[in-house]
């Protein structure tokens, strides 16, 4: 069976336990979260996210990898305003001791944007704020992401991530996450040469490097850098091309998270679509009802 899951939420009381519930309901096999609002850096003791409990749901249901995703407030590339480095230093610090102590595996992490400095200021600066993060006894690795190169990101291109991991001198603790929609919108040919692409990878950062996968589909046609996510099947990439990614042998330990949009009629009813599209990536079979199946079940699963 496929490393298959998503992102879900980890809310309190139920933290982590009611986030493995979640992706349990989903039929998931591993499982995304954050470990608190993405947009902001108040976090909620370690001593609150009962993780004996969501640890003992997980092992009792085969659920695992648990992946991180570090909150988009952290921009180690930002030589602009050079007084936010130490807090975003000592932010990242502190999420990796919360997923070790959540028995995390990676934190995806954004390498962050230049914000007009231009991108070899920003390569430097997260090289910098890496090193200070980095210690060589930590268990958790930092999964930088593979961008869409919208604004003024850095990481669009697999020879940026190598550049940044060569200059980190813990590199041993450095992995990339590659999300689908990002390598597409920055221009790789995710959908029609997936191999080709991957070839590349291997040849700029090294396969063994890719011990994360963000599986989505884009809004956007190749080279577009939008960064807009699709639900699987019903995006510019297709079906075909994600479900042979998901199936591809050189990926098969690789844990796979999708992180697709919520389907509803209005902003006051949608529902997460994980369950039918990890059913579809299962069956090896694309569904083009799916988002009225999803809508009409309230994003559950009839036995």
């Amino acid at each position: 069976m496929e490393l298959l899951g998503c992102h879900v939420g980890m809310k309190a009381p139920d933290m982590l336990l009611g986030a493995a519930r979640e992706a349990a309901a989903y039929r998931a096999s591993c499982l995304m979260i954050y470990t608190g609002a993405p947009q902001n850096t108040r976090r909620k003791p370690i001593s609150a996210m009962k993780i004996a409990a969501g640890q003992k749901f997980m092992q009792a249901n085969q659920l695992g990898p648990l992946i991180i995703h570090a909150p988009y407030i952290i921009n180690l590339g930002n030589t602009k305003k050079p007084q936010n480095f130490e807090f975003a230093v000592n932010f990242l610090h502190a999420e990796l001791q919360r997923a070790a102590a959540l028995k995390a595996t990676q934190v995806t992490f954004h390498p962050g944007a230049h914000v007009g400095a231009g991108d070899q200021a920003a390569i430097k600066n997260i090289i910098r704020g890496l090193n200070a993060v980095i210690e060589p006894q930590q268990t958790v690795k930092i999964a930088l992401e593979t961008m869409a190169g919208k604004g003024t990101e850095v990481g669009r291109t697999f020879e940026q991530l190598a550049e940044i991991i060569a200059g980190v001198v813990h590199n041993e603790k450095l992995s990339v996450t590659f999300d689908t929609c990002h390598a597409n919108d920055a221009g790789y040919a995710v959908k029609d040469d997936f191999d080709g692409v991957l070839e590349q990878f291997d040849h700029c950062i090294g396969l063994e490097r890719l011990q994360v996968l963000h599986l989505n589909d884009s809004k956007n046609p190749c080279g577009s850098h939008k960064d807009r996510h699709e639900n699987i099947g019903f995006g510019t990439i297709g079906f075909h091309a994600l479900n042979y990614i998901v199936h591809h042998p050189a990926l098969k330990s690789v844990p796979k998270i999708m992180e697709t949009p919520y389907i509803g009629t209005d902003k006051q009813h949608q529902y997460p679509p994980y369950a039918f599209e990890i059913q579809m990536l299962e069956q090896q079979q694309f569904v083009a009802e799916m988002k009225e199946r999803v809508i009409a079940n309230q994003g559950k699963l009839l036995e």
